[in-house]
């Protein structure tokens, strides 16, 4: 940089913004203004001369234009500011993935086991999902109630901790037959936390949602998730919504 007059404050180096002190360092006699790193690189590694005037820096003594209060007021508003715009920028740019979901190959969701064996022991168990791997969460959805009263049924979402043991799960579930129903099968899908929505760090450390993005792959609507709901019930397979609208937050969590 070339003059303080400039409100382009970045060393023309390493490209980097010139922090508040840099800002009134000039090595140079001709005023060719660059970072304190690699004004020390330059005369340890590179045989300190100024890149502009290649004078050497050895022979000169740098000058300090000091910062005034004001200006570092200034410095740090802009800074605040610059930050503001750049997470607006960042939240509008992810506003559109509120209503995408991802699936996750780790997560089961199940339909049509009978209400009696909705108890998270019981669906732990070896007997049960307990025998493909092991599992990390279990939510029961006794709302998602595909049957007639008299056969009352529920869903359930299975995280396991290993994907390839949600995969053989769902092979061995999907179509086969329980206490006479038949147990429908697929993957789940969960939604993007809402913090990384608002590019906030989340402030629950055991979230299920996401904060990164999914692969576009494995990305739906919620359009596409609601086709695949009544797809599922007819028997043909397909991602499933974890974050339901029939469920609270608390409970998916």
């Amino acid at each position: 940089m070339s003059g303080s007059e400039t409100e382009d404050w970045e060393c023309p180096l390493c490209m980097e913004e010139l922090d508040i002190d840099d800002r009134g360092f000039f090595p140079c006699e001709c005023g060719y203004q660059i970072c304190r790193f690699c004004h020390n690189r330059l005369s340890e590694d590179y045989g300190g001369r100024c890149p502009a005037c290649r004078r050497l820096y050895s022979e000169q003594t740098p000058r300090w234009n000091p910062i005034s209060p004001a200006q570092v007021a200034k410095i740090k508003n802009e800074k605040r500011t610059k930050e503001r715009e750049r997470r607006e920028i960042e939240s509008n740019s992810r506003r559109h993935l509120a209503n995408v979901r991802v699936v996750q190959k780790n997560l089961v969701y199940v339909i049509g086991l009978p209400s009696n064996l909705a108890t998270e022991d019981i669906l732990r168990s070896h007997d049960y999902f307990g025998q493909f791997g092991r599992i990390s969460k279990i939510v029961i959805n006794r709302r998602q109630n595909g049957s007639s009263s008299h056969h009352p049924t529920v869903g359930v979402y299975v995280t396991f901790a290993v994907r390839d043991d949600a995969t053989r799960a769902i092979n061995a579930v999907d179509g086969s037959m329980l206490e006479s129903r038949v147990l429908r099968a697929t993957f789940g899908t969960t939604k993007y936390c809402s913090y990384y929505l608002r590019n906030i760090p989340c402030q629950n450390p055991g979230c299920m949602y996401l904060h990164e993005p999914g692969e576009e792959a494995d990305s739906f609507t919620k359009e596409d998730l609601a086709a695949n709901r009544a797809n599922l019930r007819e028997g043909r397979n397909g991602p499933f919504d974890h974050d339901d609208d029939s469920m609270s937050e608390d409970e998916v969590r």
